[in-house]
């Protein structure tokens, strides 16, 4: 069976969009404003809460998109010092973000339990004490086609859906935001998940290229470089073999490493070396090493050798997701392997639907409906898509890298964001991975982030974390915890340079 699409949008519909699909948005610039006070471990935080819109404009001045936004904003005496600004946004490409709105460090968050289903309505969101408002202001931001951020008048969705679209129109938007709320002299990061890091990678480059510096940008859950997944290509199979260890550890499908990290770093060395090896000789590999490498690897992932020959040692993640607990008949999630989901057909090649998503899609777009009208006084006549029906599959995946001539196929955005560092060399990048990750596994970050080709002086200006958790790293409560200390601390440093 063909896997149920997301609903964060990396599998969005193939529907085709016409004109009655999209809403006409107004032009006229919305906010609607209230005030609001959230207890932390820092004492009460008042701040003021703008749910709104922003007009995109081309070149020519004409009104193009409208994109939504919610930005929170503390209460600062007149005097005080700029207090730092971070914009966020999901990925996709077409999601829009409520899932880093509505679960990591706005002052209202959705409490999930770890690795299970959050359940049906009511939902079980409030107020946020773990809110980074202490530390810096906050905007959130839709991609255009997502949430409440619409193409206006004649203007095409596809003029916005393509790497370097969705970039322009990013820079556009905070350009805008950054213009009308006087926030020229602030501070500023960048925070984006999943797409939204192949985003902040290009976008950095390019604000920074018109003018607007920024002090850090915060990768959760990244992808760089798509062309590494291309079909063909064998180096996508060494990328996610640590993720597809954790999982088997996890699951208790080998032995309980005594020292995760260190067996890991076990299974990334020999991922790099004797596995990419074998897989480069293709059907030229002999019998001995072939078995010999379906042994090694049936170790460290849990997945029988005589599997793994018939597969050619090129395990993919559909069949992984699918064949881990086949024993069990369960299936492992896709964002999170953690997750456990059950299918009709049992002896099925991949999985029917993805357990990590739909464990918790429904209450976050749940909530978010719920408190942008009630807390946030928000209404509109447009749908709010938590993923933009019809973006995913019209994507325009080609990109031009600074320095060359023409575009590229397919995006790697990773040069952007090194270009951008060698311009700005106090600009810091934080890599946030979560361990059971198999959307955008860790050890492939960790290669695309590596071809940034830095010198040595600036290669301490890329830092990693890790977290036992999947794609969305603030799922897991104590996972949240630790990734918010991090954030914050991080923010500390780069403020620091």
């Amino acid at each position: 069976m063909v896997e149920r699409r997301s609903a964060r949008g990396e599998a969005a519909s193939e529907r085709k969009i016409g004109d009655s699909d999209i809403a006409t948005a107004p032009v006229a610039e919305a906010a609607r404003v209230t005030h609001h006070t959230v207890a932390t471990p820092h004492g009460a935080i008042a701040y003021t809460a703008t749910a709104g819109t922003l007009t995109i404009r081309d070149d020519d001045g004409k009104p193009i998109a409208s994109m939504f936004y919610v930005a929170y904003v503390a209460d600062r005496a007149k005097g005080e010092p700029e207090r730092p600004v971070t914009f966020l946004y999901n990925g996709g490409p077409g999601s829009a973000s409520l899932w880093l709105h509505m679960g990591t460090f706005g002052p209202v968050r959705v409490r999930t339990p770890n690795a299970q289903s959050v359940g049906p309505a009511p939902f079980p969101y409030g107020p946020n004490p773990d809110t980074l408002l202490n530390k810096t202001d906050l905007v959130f931001l839709d991609a255009i086609g997502a949430g409440y951020s619409r193409p206006l008048g004649d203007t095409k969705g596809t003029t916005f859906w393509g790497v370097d679209e969705d970039i322009d129109a990013f820079a556009r938007g905070i350009t805008r935001y950054v213009t009308i709320n006087h926030r020229w002299n602030s501070p500023k990061f960048l925070f984006g998940e999943s797409y939204g890091t192949t985003r902040s990678a290009g976008l950095v480059y390019a604000l920074q290229s018109q003018g607007m510096q920024f002090n850090g940008v915060f990768l959760l859950s990244s992808i760089l470089n798509y062309g590494m997944r291309d079909a063909g290509f064998d180096h996508m199979y060494s990328t996610y073999l640590p993720s597809y260890a954790a999982a088997a550890a996890y699951h208790h499908k080998i032995p309980t490493p005594a020292d995760l990290p260190a067996f890991l770093r076990e299974v990334r060395a020999w991922a790099a070396g004797p596995y990419t090896v074998a897989l480069s000789k293709g059907h030229d590999i002999s019998d001995a090493e072939l078995d010999a490498t379906a042994r090694q690897m049936s170790a460290y992932i849990g997945v029988s050798v005589a599997y793994l020959k018939q597969v050619n040692l090129r395990l993919d993640l559909q069949r992984f997701r699918k064949e881990l607990l086949r024993d069990q008949r369960l299936t492992v999630g896709r964002y999170d392997s953690r997750y456990t989901g059950t299918d009709t057909d049992a002896a099925g090649e991949g999985p029917e639907y993805d357990a990590s998503d739909v464990a918790v899609a429904g209450a976050f777009t749940g909530a978010i409906h719920d408190y942008l009208e009630r807390d946030l006084g928000y209404t509109t006549d447009l749908a709010y898509r938590p993923s933009g029906e019809g973006i995913n599959p019209a994507w325009n995946w080609k990109h031009k890298a600074p320095g060359s001539r023409f575009p590229s196929a397919v995006a790697d955005t990773a040069q952007d964001l090194g270009m951008a560092i060698r311009e700005n060399p106090h600009l810091q990048v934080y890599s946030l991975n979560g361990l059971y990750d198999m959307a955008t596994p860790f050890f492939g970050t960790e290669y695309d982030l590596a071809h940034m080709w830095l010198d040595a002086p600036l290669r301490g200006n890329v830092h990693f974390a890790y977290y036992p958790s999947g794609h969305m790293v603030y799922l897991n409560p104590e996972a949240f915890k630790s990734l918010r200390g991090d954030v914050e601390r991080m923010m500390d440093e780069a403020l620091a340079r």
